[in-house]
């Protein structure tokens, strides 16, 4: 058998997809460069691309599962290790004058996502590679221009801050190098270079939205008791005070803390910043508890005041490749906003289904580069006619979840549907219901399936409230004639009623397409 040829791939962005893009390449056996824009990512004072110290994220099961796949002894156990459960959503009101919460759990089924820490899970993956004798960092590395034909990428290399300051106040060194490959991964986030550079070489079709919502982050501090530092609320949720158009929301973090965000119309920030003297009260009419009881008046001020007011973006572009020499992932394929909190997830997931796309058409091609060549550029063929779909879905999906987090949670239609899913799905399982949220964070189907599923679903369930009156006066019926046969054979079998309204709306659904 010929040996295996090894090719250069090159990967543009160091963060969590980055990473783990570059662990599935460098498992392959082939020699990869990471390039990354900004300095090492595992050094705290590395200022984030959006220049905010946001560090929470969601991770549920598509992440895991693509992390799992990349096969990095250890790598799982040990992210999972620093994640906390979050079992639901726990919704914030009053009642009665009085602050009031209610739990909302995830899944029936007693699933849950985690919070994660960002900065930690990216160091997790970065030391990975750096065991790897295959793996090479170029951080400080900006990229310029890419001839995607020629296979030749040109990167700034710029001196770390403050390593090159003189004492004549001169500007740090850069320069500019040229970088042959083999094949490039562009993960290097919503402004994608690489993404710009492929628009020039693939007849792209673009489309980016900004939506009328900003964000603003702020921190409730460690609880002080007797015993220690203790999380403030419930650190086992995902904690959320709902304003309509507007919401609030608060995730756990391993030090006690939690991180929170403020999303607001961009309309209602210029009416505050305007205000000032309205946001105390503001905070106190809409987000009862939080004023005082978790964050002291004057830090809510200060922190409103100094975090950035920053936008939500949503990107969709076809296709993500050109040719054999490069494909984008995660936020430069589909940066999408993050009510669903599935854009890690969704990018590592791009990484997971990209590298069985690439080991389907590769696996057995040893022979030459242009086999090699020929072989990946099928494989990015089939892989853009696959994820493109799923990600307009789950994209989709996200910016309506807003509506869900910031107003539906409360509504009592809400909560019935999701009820009556739940109890189909754990009294008929074979009906192959599912709550559309179950589906996207607990499972791995295609996001596009997901998608026609809920919708499927939704159409059911619409018809079956129509005629609610009827299916009741069946419900009724069958009561009386359960109580009937009872009469004449002395037993009846238990839940006989719910087992025949359950089969009605089985039948339903297999008549609705």
């Amino acid at each position: 058998m010929a040996a295996v040829t090894r090719q250069k791939i090159i990967v543009v962005g160091a963060g969590p997809v980055g990473a783990l893009a570059a662990l599935y390449a460098a498992k392959r056996g082939d020699d990869v460069e990471v390039y990354e824009l900004r300095g090492d990512l595992r050094d705290a004072s590395t200022i984030p691309l959006n220049f905010t110290k946001s560090i929470n994220l969601a991770l549920s099961e598509r992440g895991i599962n693509s992390m799992k796949m990349a096969q990095c002894e250890g790598l799982l156990e040990a992210v999972l290790n620093e994640t906390i459960p979050m079992h639901g959503r726990m919704i914030h009101g009053e009642n009665n004058g009085k602050v009031s919460e209610e739990s909302q759990a995830y899944d029936v089924h007693g699933r849950f996502i985690r919070a994660v820490d960002r900065h930690g899970l990216n160091n997790r993956m970065l030391d990975e590679l750096e065991k790897m004798p295959n793996v090479q960092f170029f951080f400080n590395h900006k990229l310029t221009g890419a001839d995607f034909k020629q296979n030749l990428a040109w990167f700034e290399r710029r001196e770390a801050a403050g390593s090159a300051s003189k004492q004549d106040g001169s500007k740090p060194h850069s320069e500019e190098i040229q970088v042959p490959f083999d094949f490039m991964i562009g993960a290097d986030g919503a402004h994608s270079s690489v993404r710009y550079n492929l628009m020039k070489y693939a007849r792209m079709n673009y489309q980016q939205e900004y939506i009328d919502t900003l964000w603003c982050e702020f921190l409730i501090e460690p609880q002080k008791t007797a015993q220690g530092s203790q999380h403030a609320i419930s650190p086992n949720h995902l904690h959320i005070w709902p304003g309509g158009s507007f919401m609030f929301i608060a995730i756990p973090s391993l030090d006690k803390s939690f991180t929170c965000t403020l999303f607001l119309p961009a309309l209602k920030f210029e009416w505050l910043d305007a205000h000032p003297e309205s946001l105390i009260p503001f905070f106190r009419e809409n987000f009862p508890g939080v004023v005082s009881d978790l964050i002291p008046e004057e830090e809510i001020k200060r922190q409103y005041n100094s975090n950035p007011h920053l936008p939500l973006i949503s990107i969709k572009c076809t296709p993500y490749h050109h040719g054999s020499s490069v494909v984008i992932l995660g936020d430069a394929a589909h940066a999408m906003v993050p009510f669903y909190g599935q854009g890690m997830n969704a990018g590592l997931e791009d990484v997971r289904v990209l590298f069985d796309h690439l080991d389907a058409h590769t696996a057995s091609v040893v022979s030459s580069n242009s086999a090699r060549a020929e072989a990946r550029a099928a494989a990015l063929e089939t892989y853009t006619a696959q994820r493109h779909p799923d990600a307009v879905s789950i994209n989709d999906l996200a910016l309506r979840n807003y509506k869900e987090m910031n107003h539906d949670v409360t509504s009592p239609i809400y909560m019935l549907r999701k009820r009556i899913e739940e109890s189909l799905n754990t009294y008929f399982p074979k009906s192959g219901w599912a709550t559309q949220y179950s589906r996207v964070s607990f499972g791995n189907e295609r996001y596009s399936d997901v998608q026609k599923s809920a919708q499927r679903q939704g159409r059911i369930l619409t018809r079956v409230m129509g005629a609610l009156p009827v299916v009741m006066a069946g419900v009724g019926w069958a009561a009386w004639w359960a109580w009937r046969v009872n009469r004449a054979v002395g037993e009846v079998a238990p839940g006989r009623s719910l087992s025949w309204l359950g089969t009605r709306i089985e039948e339903l659904g297999k008549s609705i397409k």
